[in-house]
């Protein structure tokens, strides 16, 4: 199947963030969704496991990469140092709408494909996170009745990642305003 990245950014075109309506997961767990804004971040191994998430999201739909910057933990102190995140900011465009939770439970899959251990273990001081993925943003997609061929489209942002980190904001900006 031929990629088509222009038309991923023809649907991110003149969007702002500063106007969008903010949502609370929970209440959007049962709406369809056609794209979503994700950031992915790791301090362990890295390189690895971005490239395997990259992949299984590449499977779900088209994909756009943000370039990944390296940052320290906001959680570091002088007396508990920490590693660095990679953070990676990705426009998906599903092939198939799927309802908010079935994405939530497939990005939690793929952490789990990463090794991802939600808790420390009490001998390790230092968190190691394989890969975090985060819905940022999500694209609803909504059809007026059963028997209507309208449907409207509609970017929401996740009232729980919101205000975004200066990595997210810059990734989401990038991949805003990319031209191809």
């Amino acid at each position: 199947m031929p990629k088509l990245p222009l038309m991923m950014h023809k649907a991110l075109a003149g969007l702002d963030t500063d106007t969008l309506e903010k949502y609370a997961p929970e209440a959007l767990q049962t709406q369809l969704v056609t794209a979503v804004l994700l950031a992915l971040g790791s301090n362990y191994h890295a390189e690895k496991y971005l490239a395997m998430v990259r992949e299984r999201l590449s499977a779900l739909g088209e994909i756009q990469l943000s370039t990944a910057f390296q940052n320290p933990d906001f959680t570091a102190t002088p007396e508990l140092p920490k590693p660095d995140y990679t953070n990676q900011c990705v426009y998906l465009s599903l092939k198939s709408p799927m309802t908010l939770q079935q994405l939530q439970q497939t990005f939690k899959q793929f952490e789990c494909e990463c090794h991802r251990q939600r808790l420390a273990e009490p001998s390790m001081s230092i968190k190691q996170v394989t890969m975090d993925i985060d819905v940022l943003l999500v694209n609803l997609y909504t059809k007026e009745n059963s028997l209507s061929k309208n449907c409207t489209f509609k970017w929401i942002i996740m009232n729980d990642r919101y205000p975004f980190k200066a990595h997210e904001k810059a990734g989401v900006q990038e991949l805003i305003l990319t031209k191809l």
